[in-house]
């Protein structure tokens, strides 16, 4: 794991970057979008741990220095094992964006005495709700594969931010898509396409925040609106002047509505 800037031996097979806090608040395990990292996290878990929030950001596999993925790679089997590492004696809030929230709340299905909250940032019930959208997924491996991971940053990376977003912040959002590798993602894009979590969501049995970008045009606040309808007891919130990375792009906005929802689960 990495503490602050200091790396250490991890306990699991993939990468955590690790702030802790001084306050009580409990630490809040991150997981990024198909296209970011443990990195993408940074703004976020920077106004976190101003609040006394700790934060522990996960690289997925094939994504930052997370090892690739293997041909049987379970990455929601991996996310608990982060979990049980981490925390072994209580559940954990995730706070997962985009595909993170996925992983999130299959973690949160699979293992629901591991978690203690979910926040969902432009999540989604998965890529397999339709064939027309499965396959639109799995067309972007291809497109990776053929362009390479620079153009398809370049041609992609400004629809993610809001119309006016700081330009700095969209710098590095297609920097991030740029150190994409090929592995993690294949294996990332498969598991959207082949996920449909719509069925279960009420089954969700976990305090649950829905945050979206008000310009969110990839997964879009009608998807999010769905998810905390359907989410027993879920709030949405919508973060204005942000777009489908809105912990990169409102980092203060959304970290506030953590902190709030933290509060009311102790």
């Amino acid at each position: 794991m990495t503490t602050g800037s200091t790396a250490t031996a991890s306990t699991t097979r993939l990468h955590v970057v690790v702030r802790p806090a001084d306050a009580t608040q409990s630490t809040v395990v991150m997981l990024h979008g198909i296209g970011g990292s443990a990195e993408s996290c940074a703004p976020l878990a920077e106004h976190l741990a101003a609040a006394g929030v700790g934060t522990a950001a996960v690289d997925a596999p094939g994504y930052g220095r997370s090892a690739d993925p293997t041909a049987t790679n379970d990455v929601v089997a991996d996310v608990i094992d982060v979990l049980d590492n981490f925390s072994p004696d209580r559940p954990v809030v995730i706070l997962g964006t985009s595909w993170g929230g996925v992983i999130a709340m299959s973690v949160s299905l699979r293992r629901p005495d591991r978690v203690a909250g979910l926040v969902l940032a432009d999540s989604t019930r998965g890529s397999g709700t339709s064939v027309e959208k499965a396959a639109a997924m799995r067309s972007r491996i291809t497109e990776l594969r053929e362009h390479g991971a620079s153009v398809v940053a370049a041609a992609r990376a400004a629809r993610l931010t809001a119309p006016e977003a700081d330009p700095d912040v969209t710098g590095q959002v297609r920097q991030s898509m740029t150190s994409v590798r090929i592995p993690g993602f294949t294996a990332a894009a498969e598991f959207m396409a082949a996920t449909d979590l719509g069925p279960h969501l009420t089954e969700i049995d976990c305090p649950t925040l829905v945050v979206v970008g008000e310009h969110d045009v990839i997964t879009g606040v009608d998807e999010s609106r769905l998810l905390a309808e359907r989410i027993p007891n879920a709030q949405l919130r919508i973060i204005a002047n942000a777009g489908h990375v809105a912990i990169q792009e409102q980092p203060a906005a959304v970290g506030a509505l953590v902190v709030e929802f933290l509060e009311a689960l102790s």
